[in-house]
């Protein structure tokens, strides 16, 4: 027996493959419900090399900027992040040792955006940090631009985190429906 698939059905069945796990170079997409100036659809990366995959998805969950912001250490805002995911910055320490950071004060997640404000088509390879630690929760590599966006909006509005659905099947959402940010191109 022969079974012809459409290339929209392919890619159908290379979305739902995350719900068994991403793999390196696939795409995870969110999106931002609230506040509603940044309310678009934005596109992430999976660590290559260490990380947990997403099992489940969050239809409204916070997504809350680590403080500080590199959070390569302590946070002042741990009791925040526990059962949320967080929004981190790149540079200070290693991709997983944010990972874990965020792992201990109990996320569900952690995006990590580039610290490059201007970075609005660069994807970075996160990889392990040759230590031997090991992490369980998602790591996602998030632009510079669309980090700096996120937070931009939440100061302006003085909002200590964004509310986001993660996973989301833009396969599901028709054209005219899906909201990209207007700064970065798909």
């Amino acid at each position: 027996m022969t079974v012809s698939l459409s290339a929209g059905c392919v890619l159908v069945l290379l979305y739902l493959l995350p719900a068994w796990g991403l793999r390196f170079q696939e795409y995870l997409y969110f999106q931002v419900l609230s506040p509603g100036d940044i309310r678009y659809i934005f596109t992430a990366t999976p660590a290559k090399d260490f990380g947990g995959a997403f099992n489940q998805r969050y239809d409204q969950i916070h997504l809350v900027p680590a403080d500080p912001l590199e959070a390569c250490g302590d946070l002042n805002n741990g009791a925040f992040i526990q059962g949320q995911i967080a929004l981190v910055e790149r540079g200070g320490c290693s991709f997983l040792s944010k990972t874990l950071v965020i792992q201990e004060h109990g996320g569900r997640a952690v995006i990590i955006a580039d610290n490059a404000a201007d970075n609005d088509s660069f994807y970075v390879e996160m990889i392990q940090d040759n230590t031997g630690r090991t992490a369980d929760i998602p790591a996602l590599f998030l632009l510079g631009r669309d980090g700096y966006m996120i937070q931009r909006s939440l100061e302006q509005h003085g909002l200590p985190w964004a509310i986001i659905s993660i996973p989301v099947n833009v396969t599901s959402i028709s054209t005219f429906e899906l909201k990209q940010p207007p700064w970065t191109f798909w």
